[in-house]
């Protein structure tokens, strides 16, 4: 497990694509369960660990994820994410380069959980949510582009939608337009995360780069 940042009220590390953050229908091993097995394990901890979940990633997505060691720390960092006070920056690999090199992208999700799976639209419909963020190209080659970007809201796969929406689906992510698939993965990396420690307010930013091939 690769750990990128811990104190006694959290702890950031990066998670596998693949991997489902917490426990789901699959019963497979989760981000979770590992990360509760660590903290068993490296401080002695008697019976159940607790482990507080802030915020989350796709299950085919990677990079850093943020987790609370104690009650108090969850209670604030959940706060810091719901108040949008968080700043979370993204990578992806896209299938076609954008027509625009760098842009916002506003609209409305509404997210079928049954079918775990979101739709966008231009205009406000029952149910959904406004979504908004911003992107820049930073490197393009060979029909493919790397796109930075920062959401501005947490909507249910607005990343995604977003570059779908842009014509240049995320390499990998069939569900949402993307002509070949990659297995359990797609090619979205959460790069970085920077907030408020719980206790004591400094700022933390915690980075994980992918390891995916140059463009040039």
């Amino acid at each position: 497990m690769d750990i990128l940042y811990e104190d006694n009220h959290c702890l950031a590390v990066v998670k596998p694509p693949g991997l489902p953050v917490q426990g789901d229908a699959s019963g497979d091993e989760s981000l979770m369960d590992e990360v509760k097995a660590y903290i068993k394990e490296a401080y002695g901890k008697p019976g159940d660990v607790f482990l507080g979940l802030v915020h989350r990633l796709d299950r085919p997505v990677g990079g850093v994820v943020l987790l609370a060691k104690t009650s108090k720390g969850a209670a604030r960092l959940s706060e810091q994410f719901r108040e949008h006070r968080v700043k979370k920056v993204y990578v992806a690999l896209t299938e076609g380069i954008p027509e625009e090199k760098r842009g916002e992208v506003k609209q409305w999700i509404k997210k079928d959980e049954k079918k775990n799976r979101a739709e966008a639209f231009d205009h406000e419909v029952p149910g959904s949510k406004r979504a908004e963020l911003t992107y820049r190209v930073l490197e393009s080659g060979h029909g493919r582009a790397l796109v930075e970007i920062i959401p501005r809201t947490g909507r249910p796969h607005q990343i995604r939608l977003a570059m779908k929406s842009l014509d240049t689906p995320i390499i990998g992510d069939l569900k949402y337009g993307a002509g070949q698939g990659l297995g359990n993965r797609i090619e979205l990396w959460a790069k970085s995360l920077t907030f408020e420690k719980p206790v004591g307010g400094d700022e933390i930013t915690v980075r994980s780069e992918p390891d995916w091939p140059d463009l040039g």
